[in-house]
């Protein structure tokens, strides 16, 4: 199952995150917010926990 990890406040920077993710080996998603102009970024279930161990060194 897909789990909103992150959302980004534009494409760009979700684009980004899912480009660094797919370079580590880990599917990921993006989708428009349905709360105007924000994108969802969306990772398998079983993998969340080494996500954001990766997430957190690209949002710094």
């Amino acid at each position: 199952m897909w789990t909103v990890i992150y959302i980004a406040p534009s494409m760009k920077m979700a684009e980004k995150i899912q480009h660094r993710l797919a370079d580590e080996g880990f599917l990921c998603k993006v989708r428009q917010s349905q709360h105007g102009k924000q994108f969802e970024i969306l990772v398998p279930e079983a993998e969340i926990e080494e996500i954001r161990e990766i997430l957190s060194s690209i949002l710094q």
